[in-house]
This record gives C-alpha cells, structure tokens and sequence, in this order.
C-alpha cells in the first residue's frame, strides 16, 4: 500500500494499528478529533475513547489518571495548546511522577497557516525539552510518523509527538529500521553538515542537491529525536566538516539548534548558523509555502547559511 503524504493522516492510521496490538492503549481529544485524525481511533474503539472537550489541562490530569491505572494514553490537541495550555498539569501530574503519557501536538509550527500566531506553535519544543524527562520527537515526513508510532508503545516516561497538518515529502528509507534517539544520515556530504528536523528535513535535501551542483558536498541529518539527543553521533556527525548549519521550523532559541549546540560543548567544531524563526510569533497567510517563505524557512536559506559559513571559515 501506497503511504500517505499527511502526517496527521499517517498518524491516526498508526494509533488505529496500536490499539489493535494493544488494549490497554487509549486516546483522549480536546474536541479537536476531525483535525488531530484521533477521531479514527474513536471509529475502531469508542469505549476507550475520550473526548475530553476544550479542556486541555483537564485532559492531561485524566490522561495521568489513566497512565497510573496500567492505561497507555494519547492525548491530542493543536501543538500550541497541548505544550502551553497543560503545562502546569504535563509538569506536576506527568513529568515529576514519571509517567508513560503520549501527547500529540498537532498542526505543529505555522502548520496551521489560516489561524494565524494564536494557533501556531513555534515555542513548543523549547517548553518540552525543558521538561525533565520529557522526550521530544518532530518526523520528517508520514512514513517516519508510522515507523514512530509503534515505538511510543514501550517507551518508558512521558513523549512529546510534534506533528505537521499538511503532506510533506517522503525522505525517510521505508525499509530501514526505526528507534528513537537515533540521527539518521539522509545524504553524506564531506564540507557543511546540516542538522535538520520536520519540514527542514527535505527542504536540506533540496539545498544540499542544488549546493552540489556548485561543488560543495552537504551532509543531511534528520534529527527527528529532539530529547533526548545522542550527543556522541552528533559530535561524531558534526566532525570534519567546515560548517554546521542547523534547520527547524521553530524560534531558533531552545530548539534543534540549540539542542545540537548543546551537544557540541566542550569539543572543537565548525562554526554553526541556525536557520529557523527570529523570535517571533506566526502569521495568517493564505499558504503554508508563503508563510514559510516569509520566515525564511526554505532551502534558499539553508544555502545562504551553509555559503556564509564556508566563505568564513
């Protein structure tokens, strides 16, 4: 069969599947089901589904509830209010616990272009990584989505799933084993490697096809694990290249760049440059590719990036 391109579609598809593995996986919507896609899992298993309303603070301390009666919860919203919205009750009544929750941030980034800065999230990794405990995790495309559901069945402590609204290239091998935590290698390059994640993903691709074509060889790596990061591959990727640019469709403080920074501490490296949004909030725009031009998220940016670094180093 044929993947879908929409990760909210390729998402719902995969917790229909985990439910049917096991009974003891739940999901539960702040009225947004139609939308997140959790509304599948409600076709195929309305008694252990739990439209909560548009209380997502209520919905994280039922998920908990759930979590600490041996439940497997998924709970669902928009990005912006499943990471801001519940974070007192993600802090006190999941994160300090421990407890093996699933929270799905939907219509992740500018994903959401018509609603505009009140429903696009561009802080939610930084609140989420700086949740002790709280794995982050942003896919490339709709076949990472499927390869990363299933994985959120064992893994112990609370998850963070970042997903977009709209279909996005496939970048990521069907057929090569999937765990969280690792980096994937997309493309090999020898002079700038580019850590990139979500949209970035294939949007690094295209620039590293066209910085090719003008002889400079681009390393592609696909950070779809945010938290926990493997700070060895990524001190072992980052070695022996002349620029390191770093690429995410967030505010460039407390997300993949600093993440991969943080990683980089204490050894020599490349000089970096991060490609992402300028501390700003969203816009409404009639596109989702306008408004990723508008904040300078585009393979043209990360060929400037990569360009500026190697003219300097």
């Amino acid at each position: 069969m044929v993947p879908v391109k929409n990760l909210r579609e390729a998402y719902g598809q995969a917790l229909v599947a985990l439910g049917k593995r096991n009974r003891d996986v739940v999901a539960l919507e702040a009225d947004l089901g139609k939308s997140t896609r959790s509304v599948l899992f409600q076709g195929e298993f309305p008694e252990r589904y739990f439209e909560m309303g548009i209380a997502e603070q209520n919905m994280a301390s039922t998920a908990a509830g759930l979590a600490l009666a041996g439940k497997i919860p998924f709970m669902h919203s928009f990005a912006v209010f499943a990471s801001g919205r519940t974070y007192d009750q993600l802090r006190n009544s999941i994160c300090i616990p421990g407890l093996s929750v699933r929270i799905c941030g939907s219509s992740c980034g500018l994903s959401d272009f018509g609603d505009g800065k009140t429903h696009q999230a561009l802080e939610d990794v930084a609140i989420m990584r700086a949740l002790p405990g709280m794995a982050v995790l942003c896919p490339a495309d709709a076949v990472e989505v499927g390869k990363m559901v299933p994985c959120l069945l064992d893994w112990q402590g609370p998850v963070y799933l970042r997903i977009n609204r709209n279909d996005l290239p496939f970048v990521t091998p069907e057929d090569e084993p999937y765990r969280i935590g690792k980096i994937w290698t997309l493309r090999a390059g020898s002079d700038a490697a580019v850590f990139a994640s979500g949209v970035m993903v294939s949007m690094a691709l295209e620039a590293a096809e066209a910085l090719a074509a003008r002889g400079v060889s681009v390393r592609v790596l696909n950070v779809s694990t945010i938290k926990p990061i493997d700070r060895e591959a990524v001190v072992r990727l980052a070695d022996g290249v002349r620029a390191i640019v770093t690429a995410e469709e967030h505010n460039i403080a407390g997300g993949v760049g600093s993440a991969v920074v943080e990683a980089l501490r204490g050894v020599r490296h490349a000089p970096v440059e991060f490609v992402g949004v300028q501390d700003s909030f969203g816009r409404s725009a009639e596109s989702y590719e306008a408004l990723l031009r508008h904040f300078g998220l585009t393979a043209d940016a990360v060929i400037d990036a990569v360009e500026r670094l190697l003219r300097s180093a």
